[in-house]
């Protein structure tokens, strides 16, 4: 049984674009779920929990790498500070904070600006440029993007309004942003025990925020329901979800990746589906069609260099 599941993990670690997929599927139950408690449990504290919850998780596993790799972590602990705190808590707080004010259209419509915020970042930081397939690709998912969130409707763009949690949300993608290139920079380290220091760096760096937050607020009070939501939250789209997004990025690099953002939205029209029993509308198939048509054109080039 352990040399299947070892044989499957490295498979499944050369899988590029499945595990980009998987991540974005995971990250897409978050953003909803996000939106559910963020005003039950103070931003700063819910990010720091679940950051916390997930370095806790991790260490048993990544124990005996970091105690290999803790010569390469002291020399690198600037860098992996900046890592921890722009891809895990440093992400999460604005977003977390903008999820208390803004409409759940706000939200998504400012999300598929990540692309091109990211391959913005990419040419200022590591000097990645952004091939035609994938600008291509790009526009032609965010337009079926807003195909789905109009409702096939363009009227309804002239109803939006924006508040200040746009601009939170805003601030936590030009953040993410920031970690997504920076990766290129991370040193050669085992991806458990990167993962593990980036998590642990990044609550630790926020604790103190957390503290002054709760004594403005009180502490939160957990049910059955509410504690299963944070342990989501640690498990899925911090541990797992992160790994599979650092492994992508190492593999395509952050601008391939970010090409495939829109598929967050093509995930969570389903979950909505599924689980709160929307039924699919014609504008859903046709925003669909062309979010993964773009996906298709902004994946083009990268498929064939590999097949070169």
């Amino acid at each position: 049984m352990a040399s299947v599941v070892g044989r499957f993990g490295g498979w499944l670690n050369q899988q590029a674009y499945l595990l980009v997929c998987l991540t974005y599927l995971m990250w897409s139950l978050n953003i909803v779920l996000g939106r559910h408690i963020a005003g039950v449990i103070p931003p700063v504290s819910l990010s720091a929990l679940r950051w916390g919850i997930a370095a806790l998780v991790l260490l048993p596993f990544a124990w005996p790498h970091l105690k290999r790799d803790w010569p390469t972590i002291k020399m690198h602990m600037p860098i992996l500070c900046l890592l921890g705190l722009t891809g895990t808590t440093g992400y999460a707080i604005p977003s977390y904070w903008g999820l208390q004010y803004t409409l759940a259209i706000n939200g998504l419509l400012i999300q598929c600006t990540m692309p091109m915020v990211i391959g913005l970042m990419s040419y200022l930081l590591v000097g990645d440029r952004l091939t035609r397939w994938q600008i291509a690709g790009i526009v032609t998912s965010f337009f079926g993007v807003l195909v789905i969130l109009t409702r096939g409707d363009p009227d309804v763009l002239h109803s939006i309004s924006f508040n200040r949690g746009d601009l939170w949300f805003l601030l936590a993608i030009l953040i993410f942003a920031l970690y997504s290139p920076l990766l290129r920079k991370r040193p050669a380290m085992h991806p458990l025990s990167f993962l593990a220091v980036t998590a642990i760096a990044g609550t630790l760096i926020v604790v103190p925020l957390a503290g002054w937050e709760l004594s403005q607020t009180g502490m939160p009070t957990f049910d059955a329901h509410r504690t299963a939501v944070v342990l989501y939250m640690a498990i899925f789209p911090s541990l797992l979800a992160y790994l599979c997004y650092n492994r992508g990025v190492q593999l395509l690099g952050p601008n391939p990746v970010a090409a495939l953002y829109p598929l967050i939205i093509v995930f969570g029209s389903v979950q909505a589906m599924l689980f709160l029993g929307e039924v699919p509308q014609w504008f859903h198939f046709v925003g669909t069609v062309f979010i993964v048509g773009g996906v298709l054109l902004a994946t083009r080039m990268a498929a064939k260099k590999q097949i070169a």
